[in-house]
């Protein structure tokens, strides 16, 4: 059996407060190594950006040039456009086309035009559950087979200077006997 670690209690409102500026101190910790590796991750991204910034540029020149030698001698490379993949000793080349894809301006006004043309197969209904509905009226709710409704209650500590605050489940605080 797996023994836990005695854990101090505060034994009056003065030692309380202790605890919470400890709580509070010791989060400050917490930020503040995660704000240093943050900022961290941020110079290697902006490192790694302008270190790959000159590569692309000659990628994209090259791929400039690729395509300009491809399109000049298109009928050629494509046997007049019976193949599309052009191979060549280090890689392949190609023209393809793109999936059709299906861009929206203004939604509302084309679903209103959809339906005063009668195109309503190009609407789609949604079905959902109105999870706020069954919390308005979480009996009724709750009859519904497969339907649960949770509530539990959090202790939770706000260190002064600290802009979070710090929730546990209380169930998970409760020393087991």
């Amino acid at each position: 059996m797996l023994k836990k670690a005695v854990i101090p209690v505060p034994k009056d409102l003065s030692e309380a407060a202790w605890f919470l500026a400890e709580i509070g101190k010791e989060q400050r910790v917490i930020d503040k190594i995660q704000l240093d590796i943050n900022a961290r991750v941020e110079e290697l991204k902006v490192k790694a950006i302008n270190d790959a910034k000159p590569r692309q540029n000659r990628i994209s020149q090259l791929m400039e040039g690729l395509f300009a030698y491809a399109e000049a001698n298109r009928d050629e490379l494509t046997e007049n456009g019976k193949i599309k993949t052009i191979k060549a000793p280090t890689g392949v080349f190609c023209w393809r086309m793109t999936p059709p894809a299906v861009f929206l301006r203004n939604v509302k006004s084309i679903i209103a035009n959809l339906k005063l043309l009668g195109l309503k197969q190009f609407i789609r209904i949604k079905e959902e559950i109105d999870k706020e509905a069954m919390l308005k009226e979480p009996k009724v709710a709750r009859k519904v087979k497969g339907v649960s409704i949770s509530q539990h209650e959090e202790f939770v500590v706000k260190p002064a200077e600290l802009e979070i605050e710090i929730a546990a489940k209380t169930s998970k605080l409760k020393r087991k006997k």
